[in-house]
């Protein structure tokens, strides 16, 4: 009798993770693509960032900076932080997912929002802890029904403001409410990807709490409004408790020299981040405007995307649209496994891009 064939068995709970599914990014052969479906900057990274790749790029042989000095550096000085108190990652993935390797185990409970990121929930149920989601309240951050879920068993609490694919915000007294409701123990992470497009006076990415806490994080990205997406950057503050901790799991050179150059670069460069802001704010209002007075609904976004509601009855369905739009090469991003199985997420493009789909989608509309 043969042997039974064994192979590696990956620990429990890892194939439970719903792999990730990215956004399409191609168009039919000889239709121009506008990829619109993952929250790049049209305007691409500053000027600057191509002359700070080049000088770094002379000594390819020698390993990076373990520990991203002249990053940290640019970051703290734009932002008056404490460089102590400033973690750089590959990505702000590495980060969040870095954040549950530390706390989190079996036997523990982290906290995610049912509309929020979707790496909070992975990130969980990779160290085998359970992932507890707390829905949202109209496509908003519920503060009380995170504070319901959480138990003696809660370690960590991941929430996405600005939302992501929702575009929508909470106010920065619902995140200190959210913060005084939570024990001393569980870590209040503050998923701040878009914070640089918000214009509100009642938010605040979460930098002054971070300062006067020990259980507050806040995580930033360079992949969107700086362009560098595909360089993989991201950074967090918090305090040194957590920094340490964090510290002592990190890749001792998880950002490689042209990254940290590029990044450095680009924070310093405030002008062409208003002028992504400017770009941004104009298309936001006009696009908002457009698809409602199609009779579309959108969710109040405050990013640099719209997240567009298609009718709940009738032959104009999300499903539809984007087929329709993506045969004209306008990619947008379905985000049924984001719990809107009849909306689409529309990233803000170039003024061409942009008028494509408002056409585009009257005439889908209209037919």
């Amino acid at each position: 009798m043969a042997t039974p064939t064994r192979q590696p068995a990956p620990k429990p709970g890892i194939l439970d993770i719903a792999a990730y599914v990215p956004g399409k990014s191609n168009a039919p052969a000889g239709v121009k693509l506008h990829k619109l479906s993952s929250n790049e900057t049209s305007l691409g990274p500053s000027p600057h960032v191509h002359q700070a790749i080049a000088a770094a790029a002379q000594h390819l042989e020698i390993y990076p900076d373990g520990q991203a000095t002249a990053l940290k550096t640019a970051i703290a000085d734009r932002f008056g932080l404490n460089r102590a108190n400033i973690v750089c990652g590959n990505g702000s993935d590495e980060l969040l997912t870095l954040l549950a390797q530390t706390y989190l185990h079996e036997g523990t409970e982290g906290i995610f929002t049912e509309h929020g990121f979707l790496l909070h929930k992975t990130a969980i149920q990779a160290t085998g802890a359970k992932a507890v989601m707390a829905p949202e309240l109209d496509a908003h951050v519920d503060v009380d029904a995170i504070l319901d879920r959480v138990t003696e068993r809660t370690r960590i609490v991941y929430v996405t403001n600005p939302g992501n694919p929702t575009g929508t915000y909470i106010p920065f007294d619902a995140i200190r409410r959210l913060h005084a409701g939570l024990p001393g123990n569980v870590i209040l992470v503050l998923d701040a990807a878009y914070a640089e497009y918000v214009r509100r006076n009642d938010y605040e990415a979460g930098l002054e709490l971070v300062a006067t806490t020990s259980n507050v994080v806040m995580t930033r990205t360079f992949s969107k409004i700086h362009g560098l997406a595909s360089l993989r950057v991201g950074w967090m503050y918090a305090p040194a408790n957590i920094v340490d901790a964090v510290e002592r799991i990190r890749s001792p050179f998880n950002l490689n020299t042209l990254a940290i150059a590029a990044a450095a670069a680009a924070m310093a460069d405030s002008s062409h981040v208003e002028k992504s802001i400017e770009h941004n704010s104009a298309w936001l209002a006009r696009l908002t405007t457009a698809f409602t007075q199609m009779g579309l609904k959108v969710s109040p976004s405050v990013t640099n995307f719209v997240l567009i509601h298609f009718p709940e009855t009738g032959s104009k369905t999300a499903e539809k649209a984007d087929a329709y739009l993506s045969a004209r090469g306008f990619i947008l991003r379905r985000v049924t496994a984001y719990g809107f199985p009849n909306a689409m997420r529309m990233t803000i493009g170039s003024q061409e891009a942009n008028e494509g789909v408002i056409a585009a989608l009257q005439e889908f509309m209209s037919q």
